[in-house]
Formats: structure tokens, sequence, C-alpha cells
């Protein structure tokens, strides 16, 4: 069986769902410490053309909390306005607008919950059929940090095969999988580009952009776009 887990983050780009449906089975990691400043709750979407910065208001944040220990704050009807401003005439908004109009009408308060909500949603759009699990629910040693972790989640739900995204490279040891009988791989993505807003295609925005241009049927061809790299040593 092969597994991924990773962070749940808010609408984010191509790649995180390259991974997920390339596994079985797909961790949301929310028993993690919150990362100011990172990627969790803000993403990037074209505005009038140009790369434009949103941001999921939050409540009590702080790097000594765990995702599943923060709440969502006030500005989802705020971002639902700027989403309908970017892409209301965008090719694909009707097909869309649900999907959009659910995450962001949610009255989900828990940030762990929200964002995995709203990734299933996304999934669901895109014809996704991985099997996702939460970390915090997983029985576990939780003394455990960064690699041992997730040697132990992979251990616990019986994974043969473990898959992380290319950035994570340098934090995983192939020897140690090994050790534990998982193989262990990384997913490279390809290059993907479509016809987008901005007269030069500006990579890596949220999903968001992407099913605004394209059919859900293209999407599931940008989704097999990438390679799967053995772990080094």
């Amino acid at each position: 069986m092969k597994l991924a887990i990773m962070q749940p983050y808010f609408l984010p780009y191509i790649g995180y769902f390259q991974l997920m449906k390339a596994v079985d089975v797909f961790v949301f990691y929310d028993d993690v410490n919150y990362i100011k400043q990172g990627w969790v709750n803000r993403n990037r979407i074209l505005l009038n053309g140009e790369e434009f910065r949103f941001t999921l208001e939050l409540k009590g944040v702080s790097s000594f909390k765990k995702i599943n220990e923060i709440e969502v704050g006030n500005n989802r009807r705020k971002l639902l306005k700027t989403f309908h401003q970017a892409y209301s005439h965008a090719p694909h908004y009707q097909d869309v607008k649900p999907t959009i109009e659910n995450i962001f009408n949610s009255p989900q308060n828990n940030l762990s919950k929200y964002l995995v909500e709203t990734l299933e949603l996304i999934a669901g759009y895109l014809n996704i059929e991985t099997k996702f699990l939460i970390s915090s629910e997983i029985g576990k040693n939780n003394l455990l940090k960064g690699q041992d972790k997730v040697i132990e989640i992979c251990s616990k739900l019986g994974a043969t095969t473990y898959v992380n995204s290319i950035g994570g490279q340098s934090l995983y040891s192939k020897a140690d999988f090994m050790n534990a009988g998982i193989k262990l791989f990384f997913l490279q993505s390809f290059k993907t580009e479509y016809i987008q807003s901005s007269p030069c295609f500006i990579p890596g925005l949220s999903i968001i952009d992407l099913v605004m241009f394209n059919t859900v049927e293209d999407i599931q061809e940008m989704l097999d776009n990438f390679e799967l790299i053995k772990g080094g040593s």
C-alpha cells in the first residue's frame, strides 16, 4: 500500500493533489506545530492578471500550537468575494462555483477540520478516489518526532511504500525506511502550463486557478504528470 503524509494546506498548488492521487492512502498531518509565515493558510491566485497572495485569517496563532489547536478567523466571506472578482469570467467558473461557495461558506472553525474539509471537496471535484485519514485520529506514539513519527504512522497503517514531495529529500533516510520494511519514493512534478489570465504563465498558483481554466478531464491528465524517484542514502 502506498501512503503519503502531508500537512493540510489552504487551497494548495497542483503538486499537493498529484501526491494525493499518487497514493492509496493520504494522511493529513494535523498534529504537528503550525509554522508562522508558512503556507498552511495562504496561497496565490491571479487577480486582474497579476499575482495576488490571499490569506485565511486565523485566531490564536502560535508556533507552539498544533494545526488542530488553531481556529479559523472571520474573512472567508471576504475571500469569496475576492475569488469571484478574480475568476467570474473564467471559462469554468460556473462549474467550480458550487465547490468554491461550499469552501468559503463552511461553518467549520477548527483549522485542521476546515482545511481537511476543503481539500476533500476539491479532491471530490477532481474525482480523486484516494482514502483520507487524519494523523491526530491515528493511534501512535506521539512523543516521536520527524522521520520517526512518519515511519510510525506508515507501520501502524501497514504501508509498504511511502511517497513524499521532492522537497523533503533531505529529511528522510532510505536505509531507515528499508529497516522498517518500507520503500521510500519522492514525487517530482513535471512542468505543467495552461492558459491563464496573465500574459505570461505563472507556475505554482493555487489549485483554484487551475480548475478555473481547465476541464476536470484535462486536470486528471495533469495530475499524472510526474515521476516517482527512489529515495537516496
